[in-house]
């Protein structure tokens, strides 16, 4: 099923679609109409230490490379890692972090 980044997800919404994949804490602080949203279906990741920690190692790599990123986009890369589930999203920044790491990214 997935994990459904930020922007989709929005869309979804907006769109009055089902949304039947994942989200990361992280999505909910940004966009917490989405509760209200009865068309939501998936469940909810809180990351902890362990994806925090892995945040950090992503990081330090896309610096190695010149390509930083924000930490809402790097949390939600590292809870779809460390869950072994597959990110959907609209955004181009996760191709960098997939690109440094074994991310899974899926057409949305």
């Amino acid at each position: 099923m997935g994990i459904i980044d930020t922007s989709l997800l929005i869309e979804r919404v907006s769109e009055e679609n089902i949304v039947n994949e994942n989200i990361c804490l992280i999505t909910l602080i940004e966009y917490p109409m989405v509760l209200e949203y009865k068309g939501f279906r998936g469940k909810i990741y809180s990351p902890d230490e362990a994806d925090l920690r892995l945040a950090l190692e992503l990081q330090e790599k896309l610096r190695k490379v010149g390509r930083m990123k924000n930490a809402s986009d790097l949390i939600i890369a590292a809870v779809c890692l460390n869950n072994n589930e597959e990110l959907l999203t609209l955004d181009s920044d996760f191709g960098d972090i997939a690109k440094v790491s074994n991310l899974k990214l899926a057409k949305a």
